[in-house]
């Protein structure tokens, strides 16, 4: 099989997770505190996937300046387009609404904010899955790890997302069909990164490597971690690490 056509079906899959995600969380009353549980362990899992994945093998390939500057141009960008989405009604997409500070709000309460909410899950998952195609620039063989990693924080940023969203009122073609697109998304996302990117120099591929990194970390703190933090406080560290931990191993089996 063709490696951009593998890269497109490890994305898909992936992605797919956000839909399985939305699945539960749109017709699964779920505990508030699994939601915070699994947020937690995902966000320990895509830690590690950033440290010894994607920022460490950028900076095996090309040292610490491009990988650190990279890291940092990731969060940035991130954080710029978090801030003004957020100000469109972007702000809470991954709350699950079961706090009624943290609540989605409505089309009707904040128009375009379902806009802003699409806009945002794009922002969110387009790093991911852009990286997993860049892998497969390392000897044609993906890295399982990042796939994994990105698949197991998918599920419970769909789930508690679309418990938001229905609260919020939308409705199931609104769910489904962002998720959806997401999923298409994340298709090209890591197409492109395969493609796209390697046609550069080792140098560069590290650079854009980091960047995805910077803004995957920047996500996992600003939205997973306050959502995992609020009903699962106490333990929210213990969960983390173990989700560290279970990625670390498999990095490193």
């Amino acid at each position: 099989m063709a490696e951009v056509v593998q890269a497109g079906l490890w994305g898909l899959l992936a992605g797919s997770a956000l839909l399985l995600g939305a699945v539960i969380g749109f017709g699964v009353r779920v505990p508030q505190k699994v939601i915070a549980t699994v947020m937690a362990f995902g966000a320990g899992v895509l830690i590690s996937a950033v440290s010894f994945e994607l920022v460490g093998e950028a900076y095996d390939q090309a040292g610490l300046g491009p990988a650190a500057i990279g890291t940092i141009l990731g969060a940035g960008a991130y954080t710029v387009g978090n801030l003004w989405l957020s100000r469109r009604g972007a702000r809470h997409r991954k709350r699950s609404g079961h706090h009624r500070s943290k609540e989605q709000p409505s089309e009707a309460q904040q128009g375009g904010s379902g806009l802003a909410l699409a806009l945002g899950a794009l922002l969110d998952g387009v790093p991911e899955s852009a990286v997993i195609g860049v892998s497969l620039l390392d000897g044609g063989v993906v890295s399982l790890v990042t796939v994994a990693a990105v698949f197991i924080s998918n599920v419970p940023e769909g789930l508690s997302s679309s418990a938001g969203m229905k609260r919020a009122g939308r409705g199931k073609t609104y769910v489904f069909g962002v998720w959806g697109a997401i999923a298409a998304a994340s298709t090209v996302s890591a197409v492109l990164g395969y493609t796209v990117v390697g046609a550069f120099s080792p140098a560069v591929i590290a650079a854009v490597t980091a960047v995805a990194a910077g803004a995957i970390l920047a996500m996992i703190a600003d939205t997973m971690i306050p959502e995992a933090f609020k009903d699962a406080h106490l333990f929210i560290g213990l969960i983390t690490v173990s989700g560290f931990l279970v990625s670390f191993a498999l990095s490193h089996a």
